[in-house]
């Protein structure tokens, strides 16, 4: 067998056991999975696993890295699109609220997780959350470019980033648990939200 094959079923192995993953934390939550339901699952032994992982923690990392990195990759398209701060703030949110509800199982998990391993991912309130966390770093630029008056330091700016991300994150929360609501309405819902609230909270401190 050369090298190459034996990289590649290495590869579709491990693909196997984080898609397994996914797939259990979106029944049983971050809290629900491990490595014998996984095992069980692929219809593997344990130590099989633990010969591609070391332990679950190192799986949810790479669950979690995933997950966020669809709703980076869905906050960076709208920070890359020319326009005013404004309308850049506002396709941001849209995008980070449609990939959210792309995966709503997971994510509810993720953001109600105690896990260490989660909270490594999703925590985003502590002093300094800006310097460290991408996606919030790209809201607070666009905050400080609405910030025309240039009468807000760094921490107004984090604060109102962190306020904007954490009231998001409520109609996310629940968008998901009131899930027949229709598209209408979903839709009718978020552009208020936008248009309103993310609005004023970025315009707050002006």
């Amino acid at each position: 067998m050369t090298e190459t094959r034996r990289e590649r079923e290495r590869d579709n192995r491990k693909a196997l056991i984080l898609e397994a993953a996914t797939e259990i934390i979106k029944e049983h939550g971050i809290d629900g999975f491990s490595i014998r339901k996984i095992a069980a699952r692929i219809e593997y032994a344990p130590s099989v696993i633990y010969h591609y992982f070391k332990d679950k923690e190192e799986i949810l990392d790479h669950v979690m890295q995933t997950g966020y990195g669809k709703i980076m990759n869905a906050v960076a398209t709208a920070a890359v699109k020319e326009g005013s701060a404004e309308e850049v703030l506002k396709d941001m949110t849209r995008n980070y609220i449609r990939a959210a509800l792309a995966m709503p199982e997971e994510f509810v998990s993720a953001q109600l997780s105690q896990s260490t391993v989660a909270l490594r991912h999703t925590s985003s309130l502590f002093r300094g959350a800006a310097k460290e966390k991408p996606a919030l770093a790209v809201l607070a630029s666009c905050i400080a470019k609405l910030d025309t008056s240039q009468g807000m330091d760094e921490d107004e700016i984090e604060i109102t980033a962190q306020m904007v991300a954490v009231s998001t994150l409520g109609l996310i929360l629940k968008l998901i648990s009131e899930r027949d609501l229709g598209q209408d309405q979903q839709n009718r819902l978020i552009d208020f939200f936008v248009e309103t609230t993310v609005m004023a909270i970025a315009r707050s401190r002006k």
